[in-house]
């Protein structure tokens, strides 16, 4: 059974929570670099760019290594939903890191990409369909 668009936003609610978290770690080590300056162009220069591509690394990270591993993200075990291969196998690092990229451009546009789920004759949001994967509703047994 695929998930429904207010479990997946529950689950997305609770991924970003430990996100802000993990972002929150990883800019308190960058501050010991700029010796708890501003991590901005004016005091780390052209490392600020590479501060930048460190959070996009930590955010898709956690996702996608997530997903590979065990089929889902905290948040999604919390809604008892797991990201799978059509088959119901767990996601290769190459679907996982798809279905990020994709889940990003399918939640931007106010969650209309995921949406899809209510128009698709399978129930599969618009990056399910892309990326050739799919978010299974487990049960209590399963989890």
């Amino acid at each position: 059974m695929s998930a429904k668009f207010g479990r997946r936003f529950a689950a997305l609610i609770y991924d970003i929570l430990l996100i802000v978290a993990l972002l929150m770690v990883y800019t308190g080590l960058a501050l010991v670099l700029t010796h708890g300056k501003a991590i901005v162009r004016e005091n780390a220069g052209g490392w600020v760019y590479a501060y930048y591509v460190g959070e996009i690394a930590v955010t898709a990270g956690y996702y996608v290594i997530c997903c590979h591993w065990t089929g889902h993200t905290l948040g999604m075990r919390a809604w008892r939903l797991r990201a799978q291969a059509p088959d119901g196998d767990l996601l290769s690092m190459r679907a996982a890191l798809l279905r990020f990229v994709l889940g990003i451009a399918a939640w931007a546009p106010l969650g209309l990409g995921v949406l899809w789920l209510y128009l698709d004759r399978d129930e599969l949001s618009l990056h399910d369909r892309l990326s050739g994967t799919r978010v299974a509703l487990i049960t209590r047994t399963e989890s």
